[in-house]
């Protein structure tokens, strides 16, 4: 097979897989491990992937990212009972952050009311105010797409701020490429919180684990995962050595 056909070769098999073994590669284009991987390298190079540990996945692109009424769709009940459980690990006389997102919007209606929230996310503000919630909004640049305050402004807003957690939405979580988000500024404010907390939690579905985005925010030691479910009793094991998790029940 000539090259520029494996290379094709390969790049079906890992949109079809999103993430692929090199053993998967290795059977899937009937060639030696040492050419896949020498292949691996020149796809990386050309943008096309990303490499990693035994293996490669789609390397992550903003045109990903999806708004937050699509967000709010996808894995809702999962997302709920995270943010029931995210909840319930606030204290009182808390101050905490919110970052934008779908499962911080739900965890507002489970949140004690002797705390202080502050958000960049603008569509948990009136969802804040319901709830009778000490609030206070970063403010910044309004990127409508996920209706989250973005830019200089917002990272002057948030950098006056100290606080005892933070609850922050990912896109990808990776054991080696860390937490990763679609847009460089969004990232910035997810990293600066996090820096920020006493105590920082990633609260993701299942589905975010294996993935990478565009965006590095922090290796995966940076904060604590609150999630439904990991894929397999292994990836669990591989990923509890970088972290710590806390698994919610769904049913």
């Amino acid at each position: 097979m000539l090259t520029p056909e494996r290379h094709k070769l390969i790049m079906e098999i890992i949109k079809e897989k999103k993430v692929a073994a090199i053993q998967d590669l290795v059977e899937g284009t009937g060639s030696s491990e040492s050419t896949i991987r020498r292949d691996l390298v020149q796809l990386e190079k050309e943008n096309k992937l990303l490499r990693f540990h035994g293996g490669a996945q789609l390397a992550g692109s903003k045109s990903e990212e999806t708004t937050i009424n699509e967000r709010s769709l996808a894995s809702l009940n999962e997302k709920m009972a995270i943010a029931k459980h995210a909840a319930g690990l606030v204290q009182a006389g808390d101050c905490v952050f919110l970052d934008a997102g779908t499962t911080t919007y739900h965890m507002v209606e489970h949140l004690r009311k002797d705390i202080l929230v502050v958000t960049n996310g603008l569509s948990l503000i009136d969802h804040c105010i319901d709830k009778d919630l000490e609030t206070y909004v970063i403010g910044g640049k309004v990127k409508p797409k996920t209706n989250a305050f973005i830019g200089k402004g917002a990272i002057d807003g948030i950098s006056a701020y100290r606080f005892d957690k933070c609850f922050i939405g990912m896109n990808g979580i990776h054991p080696d490429f860390g937490y990763t988000t679609p847009d460089p500024e969004e990232a910035m404010i997810k990293q600066t919180a996090i820096h920020l907390s006493n105590k920082a939690f990633v609260i993701a579905d299942e589905s975010k684990f294996g993935r990478t985005s565009f965006s590095k925010v922090h290796d995966l030691g940076a904060a604590a995962i609150i999630t439904n479910a990991v894929q397999d009793l292994k990836s669990l094991s591989e990923y509890r050595k970088l972290t710590q998790i806390e698994m919610v029940k769904t049913t």
